[in-house]
């Protein structure tokens, strides 16, 4: 991507100096981190471990040494959610969105790790600021695909570890079928010492 074809106008330079980062940063990341990227954003059930921890190592890297760079900070926020280190993730995606405020990549997903987490109102949050953001029909699509995720899961109730309101109806009658058992059980055991 060349300097002439990133400079649209004024009101975009600054998000088009940060792409002009972004892509020489991951530029400069060698052939076969790029392309553990590639099979990244493709499926990243391909990674294996190893790779997975090799791809954000190489990222880490590039992070440092392009800091500032909001775009960057989001790639790297979602190769350590493919790794399961949703803690760092969630601190590169806060950073990237205060780096950048009006990027709708960071705001993307970052509400999209805080609802895979079931933080509704965050990713509710940070889904609306994306979608506000959306300079394009794509970007629109995508934001307004995650809102109806979403809004889906507020609906249907949040289940957390597999609980849901029908769970729930169905721990309380155990709940009192364990107590109506006990309770026969103290019965039986004070009949049997008198």
């Amino acid at each position: 991507m060349t300097n002439t074809a990133i400079i649209r106008s004024n009101e975009n330079s600054s998000n088009d100096l940060n792409t002009t980062w972004a892509s020489q940063a991951l530029a400069s990341a060698s052939p076969k981190t790029r392309g553990m990227l590639r099979r990244m954003f493709a499926d990243p059930r391909m990674l294996e471990k190893p790779e997975r921890a090799e791809l954000v190592s190489e990222l880490r890297l590039c992070v440092r040494q392009y800091p500032k760079v909001s775009e960057l900070r989001v790639v790297y926020g979602m190769a350590l959610c493919v790794n399961l280190n949703v803690q760092e993730a969630m601190e590169e995606l806060a950073e990237a969105v205060s780096l950048d405020p009006n990027s709708f990549i960071a705001h993307l997903k970052m509400g999209e790790l805080w609802m895979r987490l079931r933080v509704c109102e965050k990713a509710l949050d940070h889904t609306t600021q994306a979608s506000r953001l959306a300079e394009n029909l794509a970007q629109s699509e995508m934001a307004r695909r995650q809102a109806t995720a979403l809004r889906t899961i507020m609906r249907e109730g949040v289940q957390r570890g597999g609980y849901s309101r029908s769970s729930w109806f169905s721990l309380g009658r155990l709940r009192r079928l364990w107590s109506r058992n006990r309770g026969e059980a103290e019965a039986l055991a004070t009949a049997d010492v008198q």
